[in-house]
């Protein structure tokens, strides 16, 4: 709530006017001189909508430990947790998790579940065994046919968890048909050449000059 005082030289009256009264302000005879604004709101509205809930501590292995000596000395929930300042919740909490996992160490997450199933796996590594020229949108278009619908990005981290890795083929110089012919006359004409005449020929591709 905000509150307006104006002060005017004719009749020294203090006016107490609130926000909403606007109209009257800007309707007064005799124009202020000194508007003095004062925040009246209470500390409840220093509030702010963006403020953040604190975060739970998390209790200390010791008083977990602690909670766990109390109930097998035979005491109950409730009064472990007036001795201890803690929630009956909280401290039933802890007992179920020491009776089903024998510990109270924070347990381990499991995750988010496997994309792809164990079928759906196996499906791809045959895939790719067989032919391994198949690229990953072939992969994916497949796995999308049988209703499971992932990224390039999740083949290949399924693939890798497999032993196998993604290569390029090497870039080879297409042949022409003129190329094709030479190749197959030379094989013809040295077809029944010795061992040892090939011993004393240098390959290009395999050999640096």
């Amino acid at each position: 709530m905000w509150k307006i005082s104006i002060w005017s030289p004719t009749n020294k009256q203090d006016f107490r006017l609130s926000q909403t009264c606007n109209f009257f302000f800007k309707r007064l005879l005799c124009p202020p001189l000194v508007i003095s604004i004062k925040d009246l709101s209470t500390t409840s509205n220093s509030h702010t909508p963006n403020s953040t809930m604190a975060k739970i501590k998390e209790l200390s292995k010791d008083t977990r430990n602690k909670i766990v000596d109390l109930h097998q000395a035979g005491k109950t929930e409730s009064a472990i947790g007036k001795q201890l300042g803690l929630k009956k919740s909280t401290v039933g909490a802890i007992i179920r998790k020491w009776k089903t996992y024998k510990t109270t160490d924070n347990l381990p997450q499991s995750g988010a579940p496997r994309k792809i199933s164990p079928r759906g796996v196996k499906m791809i590594t045959g895939t790719v065994s067989k032919n391994p020229r198949t690229t990953r949108g072939d992969l994916v278009n497949d796995l999308q046919r049988a209703g499971t619908k992932v990224t390039k990005l999740t083949i290949s981290n399924t693939l890798r968890r497999q032993g196998l890795k993604s290569r390029s083929a090497r870039r080879v110089p297409l042949l022409k048909p003129v190329h094709i012919k030479a190749r197959l006359k030379f094989a013809r004409e040295h077809l029944d050449d010795p061992k040892e005449d090939w011993e004393n020929v240098i390959w290009s591709d395999e050999t640096k000059i």
